[in-house]
């Protein structure tokens, strides 16, 4: 089967999400939302929009030393000619530490739409990967995040 062209498109603006969320950046975060683009938080609040995307992460990034992303893509799917999913694995790694901490592992669903061939986010779900009462899934989600980050240069996801 051929590669879908529109995969390195949507992980290039996932990598860039992921990254503005790394260097602190709410305005960027932010930019990469469609207009009516929504966030599901690891907590369950919900933002729609990229101002409320702003607003919402610039009082974080203010408030609390947060923790940097490393994630893996599972997966990129092209759900009609302009729209695709993608699906990662993801963690973070609290400032000064060393690796991802396991109890904020989550997955990642992000859906993404082209409109003027411009890729934007229209949701972006944190799922957290509790995996209640399976804590060999949560030591191996962990371990493959960590080994994410011993290689030399660090992959993007």
């Amino acid at each position: 089967m051929a590669a879908d062209p529109a995969a390195p498109s949507v992980r290039d603006l996932y990598v860039r999400l992921l990254d503005a969320w790394n260097r602190r950046d709410a305005e960027d975060y932010a930019s990469l939302f469609a207009v009516d683009g929504t966030v599901i938080g690891f907590d369950g609040s919900v933002e729609t929009g990229g101002e409320e995307v702003f607003e919402h992460l610039s009082a974080i990034f203010t408030d609390h030393p947060t923790a940097a992303y490393v994630a893996k893509v599972r997966e990129i799917r092209r759900l009609g000619p302009d729209t695709a999913l993608l699906r990662a694995v993801v963690g973070m790694v609290p400032p000064g530490a060393a690796g991802p901490d396991p109890a904020v592992n989550a997955h990642q669903t992000l859906i993404a739409e082209r409109h003027d061939g411009a890729w934007r986010i229209v949701l972006l779900q944190n799922t957290p990967a509790q995996y209640h009462g399976r804590p060999h899934l949560v030591e191996q989600h962990t371990a493959e995040l960590r080994h994410l980050l011993r290689e030399d240069p660090p992959p993007l996801p």
